[in-house]
Parts: structure tokens; sequence; C-alpha cells
């Protein structure tokens, strides 16, 4: 019979203890997130330098965006079968060999194509990392820990534009993605002596059919709803269109089918029997409704600078900065506050300070001074800060623990299809309300007046959406404590140590 080192009380354990592998993840996850963020600034460059057009430059995000949701489901099962450490490595290798590709590119359709190979590697990182950092911190202390870890998932979307925008002007464009050779090479070193070996009791069964099913649901899903919310040259947005129809109607099916296979497989891909626990299925459901609330602002912020302010990327950045500024501050604090209090009040506070600055940005004008757009923004990182890695360790702590590297790569894709969601619900809407004002101003509309109501419009919508989820987030309670069976989650005391 094999047994299992129990794991490290309070009072034994120390963040120091693990902030190497720590690093080695963070390094890993602020490249991604960064890549997620740093391209839409440079869509315009990439025109001129390429003479493309905007459809076509848009594939160097559609792109990077697909390969992630293809890759993410497929994350619990490489990671039982090959090791944690070796496929984090591996992944790492990838997106960096990726980024030097792009950054090399000599024309757009080499650039798509170098962005896909960034996606495959990049996927991979955010579960797989999660799922290591919560398997090394003991039940009391996994707030803090995965407090710290929170921290580049919030700043990377925010810091992206500043870096972005000061590399095209300043620099070049090709060190968008050249900037990544050193970062990942770091991480390589560092994850190469500090990260653990985890050990399975077997290797699992290939889930042959969910990994057929998952890639094409969650990749034609993204594409959809990403292409759907997109606004062409007539000004509505793409929904009625063959390619969105056919996508959304592929991803459905394989959806529906997927989730049949892997509720009968016994071994499954993704482990989507976890919904029967009530806790993990209300956590998912509030991430969610935040998801869609925060990433709207967060997505329609930086184009309303630029549209309607007329300021330049790297100002845009700039303005942004305290979005970031909360979450940094903020985080640590909430992951604290978790190990004592729980995910219930940091929702409650945290909610409620993103919904105060969601009716503060209602009531934004063209002429509305800039510090009362960057203190909402703040808020909006505060509240961030405070709940939503909360909510994501509460999420995972309502989950058997030795399921944590199929439950990591679960939350991470539905949280990818729910953005994907989000943006484009939310653009769509605006496109809708903008329309809808220009219908009802007549000949003589101010364009400019009917584009600020769209967005006011669109913000009051976050507003109402957060309200739901702070009512929604009174019914949460504490996760019961989650059986650990024998024979699982190994570590090897002496990779600690880097030895």
């Amino acid at each position: 019979m094999s047994t299992q080192a129990a794991p490290a009380s309070s009072t034994e354990f120390s963040i120091k203890t693990i902030i190497a592998p720590l690093m080695a993840v963070i390094v890993g996850m602020i490249m991604v997130i960064l890549d997620s963020t740093v391209v839409n600034v440079a869509l315009a460059k990439f025109q001129s330098e390429f003479h493309a057009t905007l459809n076509t430059v848009q594939w160097t995000f559609t792109g990077y965006t697909l390969a992630l949701s293809a890759v993410i489901p497929l994350a619990g099962w490489m990671t039982d079968r090959f090791g944690s450490k070796r496929v984090f490595l591996t992944t790492i290798a990838l997106f960096t060999l990726g980024s030097v590709l792009c950054g090399a590119a000599q024309t757009v359709d080499q650039l798509i194509i170098f962005r896909v190979i960034q996606g495959l590697g990049g996927g991979m990182v955010m579960p797989i990392g999660m799922a290591i950092i919560f398997r090394l911190a003991p039940p009391e202390r996994r707030g803090a820990v995965m407090g710290m870890l929170g921290i580049p998932m919030l700043m990377a979307p925010a810091l992206g534009p500043i870096l972005s925008g000061w590399l095209i002007e300043s620099v070049s464009w090709h060190w968008i993605f050249l900037i990544n050779l050193p970062i990942g090479i770091v991480g390589m070193i560092v994850g190469i002596k500090y990260l653990p070996n985890f050990a399975t009791s077997k290797p699992p069964r290939l889930d042959i059919l969910g990994m057929i099913l998952a890639p094409i649901a969650f990749a034609t899903l993204a594409y959809g709803v990403s292409e759907g919310g997109r606004v062409n040259k007539s000004g509505s947005t793409s929904w009625g269109s063959d390619n969105v129809l056919i996508a959304l109607i592929v991803g459905g099916i394989a959806l529906l089918l997927f989730i049949i296979v892997e509720l009968r497989h016994k071994q499954p891909l993704l482990e989507l029997r976890v919904f029967r626990s009530s806790d993990f299925t209300r956590g998912t459901l509030l991430v969610w409704i935040v998801q869609i609330a925060l990433f709207g602002a967060m997505i329609l912020m930086p184009v309303f600078l630029q549209d309607i302010r007329h300021y330049s990327p790297l100002e845009t950045g700039l303005i942004m900065l305290p979005q970031a500024i909360g979450s940094m501050f903020f985080m640590p604090i909430g992951g604290k506050l978790f190990d004592k209090i729980g995910a219930r009040p940091l929702a409650i506070v945290g909610l409620s300070l993103v919904a105060g600055a969601l009716f503060l940005l209602h009531n934004i004008t063209v002429d509305t001074k800039l510090f009362m757009i960057m203190i909402p923004l703040f808020m909006i990182g505060s509240g961030m800060g405070l709940s939503m890695m909360s909510l994501n360790t509460h999420v995972l702590n309502s989950a058997p623990r030795h399921l944590v590297t199929r439950v990591t790569p679960l939350t991470t894709a539905a949280q990818q299809v729910v953005t994907s969601f989000a943006v484009a619900g939310l653009t769509g809407f605006m496109t809708t309300r903008l329309n809808d004002h220009l219908a009802s101003g007549g000949a003589n509309v101010d364009k400019v007046a009917a584009a600020v109501s769209a967005y006011s419009d669109t913000f009051y919508l976050g507003f109402g959406l957060t309200l739901f989820g702070i009512l929604f987030s009174l019914i949460l309670r504490k996760p019961k404590p989650q059986p650990e069976p024998e024979g699982t989650d190994k570590v090897d005391p002496a990779m600690m140590m880097g030895h």
C-alpha cells in the first residue's frame, strides 16, 4: 500500500518554502497573459507593416485564442500521463519558440501560423501552473498562496497595453514577441531546478473521444462568439453570418456530445462529475457572472479612451494603470483574508466596489475629468483583487484534491469561452445601443454623443450584472474538507529544495 506524507501544518509551512516554484509558475503565466493583450494594441501596426486588411490581421489574435481553447482541455490528461513538471516546461519552451518565430515573421500569414504555435504552448500553462501551486499549499494557507499567484492574472491584462504601446512607439513591434525569449529562458531555468515532481498511482486511460471532441467544441465556440460580436462594415454585429452560425452549431453539437462522453467515461478528459458538488457549481457560476461584468469593462474602456478621447495606445495603458495597482495591492490581502473568513465576504465587498465603479462609469461623458475615470478603474482593480482569486480558490477547494489536475483545465476552458461570450455579448449590446441612439437622433445626430451614450448603457448593463453577482454570492458557503485518497499527488521532497 502506498503512503503519502500529510500536508504541512500552518506552523511548519512558510511561503518561502514554495517561493521558487511559485516564481517559475508566475513567470510562465505572465508571458502567456501578456501575449493575450499586447497584440490588440499592435493590430494597426500589423496592417501597415504587412499591407493587410483588418480582417486578416485580426487572425493574429483569433488564431492564438483558438489554439489556447483547443489545448486547455488536454492539460489534465497530459499532466497525469507525463507529469506536471515535464508538461509545464515543455509548454513554456513551445511558447517561447513561438514567440521568437513571431518576432521573425516576414508576412502576415507567417505571423498567424506562429501565433497558433504560441497558443498551443500557452494554453496549458495556466491550468497546470494553478494545479501545481494549489497542490503544494496546505489548505489553511491556500488563499494566501493563490492570492500571490493571482497577481499576474490581473496585472498582466492592464500592463500589456502599456508595454506594447511603448515597444511599438519606441523600439519595434518585433519586440512585443522577442521580449519573451529572455523571460522564457529564466522561467525554464527556475522551473527545471525548483518545480516539484508529482506522481500518480497509475497512468490514466486515454479518453480518445474526449480528446477529439473537446478541442472542436471549445475552439469552434470561442471562434463563433468572438466573430459574432465583431462589428462589420455596416455597423452591425456578425451573429447572422454563415461562418458564425456554422461555428456555433458545430461547437454546440460537439459540446453536447463531449458532455455525454465525459459523464460515461471512467477516467474522463475533464471531470464534469465535479458539478455534483453544489459548492463547486455555485462558485463556478459566480465566477462566470463576475467575468462577464469585469472583462467587458476591461475591454471597452481602452477602446473608449482611444476612439472617443483619442489617446494613444501608450497613454491609454497609463490611464488604465490604476486598475493594475488596485489588483496588485488587494490580491494578497484578499488571499490572506480568504484563509480566515472564506470567499463570501470578499465576494460581497469586492463586487460592491466593482458595482460602484461601473455605476460611476455609467455617467461618463466626452468631457469627464480624467481622475473620474481613473478612480473607478482603481475600484474595479481593487474589487477584482479581493474577489476573483478568492472565488477561484473557493472553486478548487470544493473539488476533491486528487482531481485538481482535471478541474483546473475544466474551469480554465470554461472561463475562456465565457470571456469570449462576455466580450462578444457586451460588444454586440453596445453596437445595438449605438444604432438605436443614431436612429433616434435623426439626420442631425451627434455621432460622438451617440457613441458615448452606447458606452454608458453598456457600463450600466455591467452594473446590473454585478448587482446580481452580489446577490448570488450570499448563497456561497465554505466547502466541506475534501478527502485525499492514498497514492495520489505525491511530491518528492528533495525537488522542493532544488536537489
